[in-house]
């Protein structure tokens, strides 16, 4: 029976980093993907111009109204970049979707991933919402693994 009363029954996108789930969001936007063609013509051909491949670009992944367990992960990591340790930062992670189960389903992987906007949740004792927060995350390649 899915959790319908819960804190977490909303959030059905999991961030794992380097293997281990980190935090959980109820919003996320996939990146796009795209290559840029390049237009090449030589002198004998026809009057019409050929488009090459050329460089690959990526999007960058937003999560937004998330949860976590371990409130200070994703902070540090954002840190260790405003830090100029860009390098280290740089982690392999994945978005796992849930279904209302639980049930794992697609789950895309991103390469190299840092973020680069960190958004720490409102504090608002009055209100009646889990603490939420958003993370914005530039990558150097995606792949959907299922």
């Amino acid at each position: 029976m899915p959790d319908r009363h819960g804190p977490y029954r909303n959030v059905r996108f999991i961030l794992e980093i380097d293997g281990v789930a980190i935090a959980s969001f109820s919003q996320c936007s996939i990146p796009e993907n795209s290559t840029e063609p390049v237009e090449y013509r030589d002198g004998n051909d026809p009057p019409t111009v050929r488009k090459l491949w050329s460089l690959n670009s990526y999007g960058n992944l937003t999560l937004e109204k998330g949860v976590t367990d371990d409130s200070i992960a994703l902070y540090e990591w954002r840190q260790s970049v405003e830090q100029g340790s860009v390098d280290s930062a740089r982690r392999n992670i994945a978005v796992i979707v849930l279904d209302e189960e639980g049930s794992t389903g697609p789950r895309w992987e991103f390469k190299l991933a840092w973020p680069i906007n960190y958004d720490a949740p409102d504090l608002d004792s009055t209100g009646n919402e889990v603490a939420i927060e958003s993370i914005e995350i530039a990558h150097e390649g995606m792949e959907r693994v299922a």
